[in-house]
């Protein structure tokens, strides 16, 4: 037990180690060579609250070799109709058994093999692109011949002790990890907006319709095929979190059920598959997909360290496991506080730090939920702000 938990945990903190320095000064995309031809795909289902303004925000990144376009999907409101009154190519898809961004995705694509472009930038409906990102994107997958994923970061709309909290989970997640791995030379997962592919990379995906987290998947299974993912700090996307509690707690439990359940599906497989070819890419995403959300992960650890000692004081069990798990506990909390003072302290004061135990036990029904089987199985849309 004390030795499933030790390995995760070092890979947390050497990915949280690595990729805590500050960043280099970011480099624009530049050259004199023409960029690729591309397309951002834009899934959308019931988005009228924020397609226009994210549409009018992607409208800065087309030019003559970059196009739109929006896969209105199962949509029962004006989404399709703001969406072409914005100016973009719009399809529709209608198919209420099939619901979700893996289909949507499944759609678009078959709806570009007509023409297909040499690169497809995958954006989120509710997302912001910082001002060339989606030209870096399009440049790097397209030198690579890589699937390249922006750091994607999820903000809260206003501050306060979970969203506080859950920002830094998402800034150590998102950024912090990937650059870690970045720095390494390894590969990293896909996170769900800002994805980048080339066209002959991405019609080798397998279908990913029914899944949580069906960017995470699409991954790893590319990684499989022979194109792991590359993170791109350079590129930024942003969105915000629902305002609403309910909605919040909707979106986390869909993230995290589908989290565990890859990792718990695809984690030591990949591992054994990197052992067992050699593979370092391969190995490394298994190892970092290993580690689970934070609170999950803090919570685990403390159990542990607990557990093992009532076997020292009580069980005479010897001190090992004991000083092992709490070094661990002690290593993760350091590096989260290290990533938090050098990239975090913009967006959660330290009086929210206080606030971590009990956000922990906050999402305690969520994981005993999964525990208990009770899983989330399929996909639901998340309830926009009016």
């Amino acid at each position: 037990m004390t030795a499933l938990c030790c390995v995760p945990a070092a890979t947390f903190v050497a990915e949280v180690l690595i990729g805590t320095p500050p960043r280099r000064r970011r480099v624009t995309a530049r050259g004199a060579a023409a960029s690729p031809r591309t397309v951002i795909l834009v899934p959308a289902h019931n988005e009228r609250s924020v397609i226009v303004g994210t549409l009018d925000n992607l409208r800065g990144e087309l030019d003559e070799q970059t196009s739109l376009l929006v896969v209105a999907d199962n949509c029962e409101d004006d989404t399709p109709a703001l969406a072409e009154g914005a100016g973009a190519r719009v399809v529709r898809r209608v198919d209420p058994s099939r619901r979700g961004k893996g289909y949507a995705i499944e759609f678009g694509l078959a709806e570009l093999a007509k023409d297909p472009p040499e690169i497809v930038v995958i954006v989120d409906a509710d997302c912001r692109v910082e001002k060339g990102s989606i030209r870096i994107l399009a440049e790097r997958a397209h030198s690579t011949g890589r699937p390249v994923q922006a750091e994607y970061l999820i903000l809260p709309p206003r501050l306060e002790p979970r969203t506080a909290v859950n920002a830094v989970a998402f800034l150590i997640k998102n950024r912090v990890r990937p650059l870690g791995l970045l720095r390494l030379g390894l590969p990293t997962q896909l996170t769900g907006s800002g994805m980048a592919f080339p066209w002959d990379v991405i019609r080798k995906a397998p279908a990913m319709g029914a899944y949580l987290v069906e960017d995470m998947l699409m991954g790893l299974e590319l990684a499989r095929l022979g194109s792991p993912p590359l993170f791109c700090p350079e590129a930024r996307v942003k969105s915000e979190l629902p305002l609403r509690d309910q909605a919040q707690s909707g979106q986390r439990r869909r993230w995290e059920h589908g989290h565990l359940a890859t990792l718990i599906a695809h984690g030591p497989r990949l591992v054994r598959d990197g052992v067992l070819r050699g593979d370092l890419s391969l190995l490394a995403l298994g190892l970092d997909l290993l580690v689970p959300p934070l609170s999950l992960f803090v919570l685990g650890l403390t159990v542990v360290v607990g557990l093992n000692a009532l076997a020292t004081l009580v069980g005479g069990l010897g001190a090992g496991p004991l000083v092992l798990s709490f070094g661990a506990l002690v290593a993760v909390g350091a590096s989260v506080l290290g990533a938090w003072l050098t990239q975090g302290r913009e967006l959660v004061p330290l009086r929210y730090a206080l606030l971590v135990p009990g956000y922990v036990l906050w999402k305690l029904p969520l994981y005993l939920a999964f525990a208990a089987r009770r899983k989330q199985a399929t996909w639901e849309q998340t309830e926009r702000s009016p």
